[in-house]
């Protein structure tokens, strides 16, 4: 009661933290006129003029205003953007190595380019981490025009660079690259032989785009160097064989956990088919013999029983690859360790790639942590705000937006089969989507229901009106049936699929998006705001890119310029420009956006509850973008996953006293914070999970440092056996020190 009167006189401590930091604001504004006065040239020595203040003793926080204001300036003149009030707040949050909290549209991307330029300025290098290679290109392309203007270097990391390319990278003012990249160059460069062929300089400031996804749903699995061991596929296929035959009395499962267990017949039938097979040694199962029987058993058990196709992986080329549970996109490369990827393989029949064996290895967590400083910025999370501290010592600070959220959230909607959810969606779909779009010759639009085909006219009923008028045929320039947009999304591939089957019957267009339909997932995403469109996309798909109500011009723009250019930077501007204003205008993108704003903007239908509440929020936050109008939506079943495990049998009861029958929803707030609840459990679960990777990481990180630190001394020596030399015998009287004072009587 009383906290709830002090944030209500006071405000909270977020809001508090933001009005300090708009006092810093008023002075960056304050040299704003004095920036625009300058001229190209005057701008681009504000680089010389602010280094020579640094090494002059001032710090990055004293000429922190004067920074800014330069790069706002600067990203006016080259992308014609100009840095809001808030995303100035956003950039000073990144600075002082906090997480800003931003949402979708708020320009995010634009925000980095301050904290970016100023730290740079130290001539120490800035990474800016993003969550797959295309953002990292487009985004270095993109912001890098600013950071060029000013006199700054611009580096981009993707697969394939050779050493010298890395090199070259790395040692550049600001570098774009992948935390996968960061990660694995590190573990490369420590297994280097010689100084020269590293790649890494200093970790000095990282900012994290999509920090929530990057250390949090990727922290569950370490970055790891492999090397072949022996073939043991054929042992794999045969295992496969026997556990094939096992019946669901022979195996206990806890879903929750996602861990299976033999019971006590299902081992005896199993010591029954292995001893028929002859890959039983005696006649007991756990003879210390047959330990790596057991665990072949054990995995292949887990991959025919919890692992499933189109949901956690697909099968292309002839390969087994992962599907991310967070972001529903391909994992190339990366494989399931202690022979699960493996077994998935015999699974599926496809070719055994050799087990391996670890060289290095790190967490992101830990890798992170070799970083002086990190920043970062995302759309949700808040509701990981106590692992962030927790973990990484980093506070998040929620950034309000630069206009006011226009966004309807509605309450879920409960159905008790998922065959009575899909077809509700379905129908929902069909009821936002179909509309008659009536354009006018003056070039205005209108929406709504053709009543009646008349001689020469038609009888229209506008959408949320209850009158009619009459539209002369002269005046019409064209009728559709489109409605308001519409982006689903689902939680697998599987799924995606089952409703895009649904809506092709009903003869509903749409684009869906998921690992098998994802190289325009950037353009389709960004068109995801026309009119009529209908998008499916699993979990965040085209996360990055901004849907833009009425269409994105610049996305069509690139589609048809990157067989002609190498990168958006080698476009000509004039023609960039000329482009971008000629698709707009041929496609009616503006006038299009204001009627979709109109109507109601962009429609969010959410298939299930994901285990992470993020998910939904950064689903939700698709619309509503820099004010725009919107409204969200999840259809839930009683037998989705996370509500048949964790909330199933109390919603159930629930529904039931209700009276509830068979093809009736519910909306009820009260399940849906049951739901939530649910969700919070699973989190609590899942924080757990990475808190003990990192507690287990944490020994070997202490080992890694010090071998890592050895081979660097003894990288770096320039007498390198006189200095080795010495380094050892310094190692030998320490450990005869350590060995008097362990076994000798003082």
């Amino acid at each position: 009661m009383f906290s709830g009167l002090a944030k209500s006189l006071f405000g909270s401590s977020n809001d508090r933290y933001v009005a300090s930091i708009r006092k810093i604001v008023e002075n960056i504004n304050a040299f704003e006129p004095t920036m625009q006065a300058y001229d190209d040239a005057a701008l681009q020595a504000q680089t010389p003029k602010l280094r020579a203040r640094l090494e002059a003793g001032e710090t990055l926080d004293d000429i922190l205003p004067e920074a800014f204001a330069t790069v706002r300036e600067a990203a006016v003149r080259t992308l014609g953007m100009r840095h809001f009030d808030v995303q100035m707040i956003g950039g000073i949050v990144m600075h002082r190595g906090e997480i800003a909290e931003m949402g979708t549209g708020e320009g995010k991307t634009l925000v980095a380019t301050l904290a970016a330029y100023l730290n740079a300025l130290e001539g120490k290098g800035v990474h800016v981490v993003t969550v797959n290679d295309y953002l990292a290109r487009r985004d270095a392309e993109w912001m890098g025009q600013v950071y060029g203007f000013l006199g700054l270097t611009t580096g981009i990391i993707v697969p394939n660079l050779n050493e010298m390319q890395r090199r070259d990278a790395y040692g550049s003012d600001i570098t774009y690259a992948t935390n996968n990249e960061l990660g694995f160059d590190y573990l490369r460069d420590n297994m280097k032989f010689d100084r020269q062929q590293m790649v890494h300089r200093t970790f000095n400031f990282a900012i994290v785009d999509e920090v929530d996804s990057i250390l949090i749903d990727e922290a569950r699995t370490p970055l790891i160097i492999s090397g072949p061991t022996d073939d043991k596929s054929e042992l794999y296929i045969r295992v496969n064989e026997v556990v094939l035959q096992l019946t669901e009395d022979d195996y206990e499962k806890d879903e929750k956990s996602k861990s299976i267990n033999l019971t006590e017949d299902g081992t005896e039938h199993v010591e029954r088919l292995l001893e028929d097979a002859g890959l039983l040694q005696g006649s007991n199962l756990y003879d210390i013999e047959n330990t790596q029987v057991v665990h072949h058993v054990n995995q292949a058990l887990k991959a025919i029983q919890m692992f499933r196709i189109d949901t956690d992986y697909i099968v292309k080329d002839g390969k087994v690859v992962i599907i991310d549970e967070f972001t529903g996109r391909m994992m190339d490369g990366r494989r399931w360790s202690d022979g699960l990827h493996q077994a998935v393989e015999a699974k599926e029949g496809v070719k055994i790639k050799e087990e391996s064996q670890t060289l290095a290895t790190v967490t992101l967590q830990n890798f992170f942590k070799l970083y002086r400083k990190v920043g970062g910025m995302t759309g949700t999370a808040m509701t990981e705000a106590t692992e962030f501290w927790k973990i990484y010592k980093l506070d998040v600070i929620a950034i309000p937006p630069n206009r006011g959220m226009k966004r309807i959230n509605h309450p879920d909607v409960i159905y008790r089969t998922e065959r009575e959810k899909w077809i509700a969606v379905a129908d929902e779909v069909e009821r936002i989507n179909r509309w008659d779009t009536v354009a006018l010759t003056d070039g205005t639009w209108k929406v709504g229901r053709i009543t009646k085909d008349l001689d020469g006219e038609i009888e229209f009923e506008p959408k949320g009106e209850r009158t009619s008028e009459r539209i002369p045929n002269a005046k019409i320039k064209e009728i559709q049936r489109k409605g308001l947009p519409v982006l689903v999304g689902t939680v697998s591939i599987e799924k995606s699929e089952r409703l895009s089957a649904l809506l092709e019957k009903r003869g509903v267009d749409h684009q869906v998006l998921n690992a098998k339909h994802h190289k325009r997932e950037a353009e389709i995403v960004a068109q995801a705001g026309r009119l009529g469109a209908v998008t499916i996309a699993t979990n965040m798909a085209g996360r990055g890119t901004d849907i833009i109500l009425g269409g994105n011009p610049d996305t069509l723009a690139w589609a048809k310029l990157q067989d002609t250019y190498p990168t958006r930077l080698d476009v000509p501007r004039e023609e960039w420009d000329a482009l971008v204003a000629e698709i707009a205008t041929r496609e009616n993108m503006k006038p299009e956006g204001e009627l979709v704003r109109s109507m109601g903007g962009l429609q969010i239908i959410g298939t299930e509850r994901h285990e992470a509440r993020r998910i939904d929020l950064q689903l939700r936050g698709r619309c509503g973008r820099q004010g725009d109008p919107g409204s969200s939506r999840f259809f839930l079943s009683l037998e989705d996953d996370l509500m048949r495990i964790f909330a199933g049998e109390w919603v159930k009861n629930v529904l039931t006293r209700l009276g509830m029958q068979d093809g009736e929803a519910i909306e009820s707030r009260m399940v849906t914070r049951r739901v939530e609840a649910a969700q919070k459990k699973v989190e609590e679960r899942n924080f757990e999970v990475r808190k003990n990777l990192l507690e287990y990481d944490e020994v070997m990180d202490e080992q890694r440092k010090r071998v890592y630190g050895f081979r660097q001394r003894i990288l770096d020596f320039t007498d390198g056996d006189a200095d080795c030399r010495e380094m050892i015998l310094e190692m030998v009287d320490r450990q005869i020190d350590e060995n008097i004072g362990s076994f000798l009587d003082k």
